[in-house]
This record gives C-alpha cells, structure tokens and sequence, in this order.
C-alpha cells in the first residue's frame, strides 16, 4: 500500500493556488486521485466542469461556490459534491487562507471556457 507523505507530495502552483498532489496514477492510485488545495485570499473563482464527480471537503477557511449559478457558502468541515458535467466556480473572497481537500476519479478531465480538455496535473 503506497503511503504518501503530505511533506514530500509534489506540489503545483497556479495562480491563488497551490496544489499538493497526494493520491493519483503517478502516485500508485488506481481508480481514485486525491490532493490538498490552498487558495489565497481573494482568490477569484474560475468558472468550468468536470467530466467525473468531484468532491471538495473544507478543512480551514471558508469559499464561496457556484453551482449552475447558485451561490453556495462554505466553512471548514463542510463538503462540496459537483455532479460530472455542472458548471461550477469556487472562490475565496475572505481575508483569510482557504485549504481543502479535493477528490476526483482517475481520469476525471477538467473543461475551462474556450480551453481544451484536461487532466489536471496533480490529477496526473
């Protein structure tokens, strides 16, 4: 059983994020990748849809999401669940760091507006 360590996970930076990857096919996951987001504060949320369900679970902070243009808001032990296909944002406006943990199955592609589909890489 592959154990990966939070302190050496390969970590990716986006702009507002950063992304430690933690479970995923690189990494020894078959079917189920698994990572620890960290979102600035102010982080603006970036409208687009998977093609497999995602599940974001909040551990510190709190975002502000979007799901088919419902505002939803979120605090720290709470669970985001994005149905395969909806169109979804996810942001943090607060003062504060926003940190979470995100689920996606193996293969899941993200779809941002006039991009190509994609794996993410810490999805990878």
């Amino acid at each position: 059983m592959p154990v990966i360590s939070g302190a050496t996970a390969p970590t990716f930076t986006v702009p507002h994020v950063t992304a430690h990857g933690l479970a995923a096919p690189s990494r020894g996951a078959k079917e189920t990748c698994a990572w620890r987001f960290t979102m600035d504060p102010g982080a603006p949320a970036n409208p687009h849809t998977v093609d497999r369900e995602e599940i974001f679970v909040l551990i510190s902070g709190r975002a502000l999401a979007a799901l088919e243009g419902e505002e939803h808001h979120l605090v720290a032990g709470d669970a985001l669940i994005v149905p395969a296909g909806t169109s979804f944002a996810l942001g943090n406006p607060h003062d504060e760091p926003l940190e979470m943990v995100a689920v996606l199955p193996v293969g899941g592609r993200a779809h941002m507006p006039g991009k190509e589909a994609f794996v993410p890489p810490w999805a990878q």
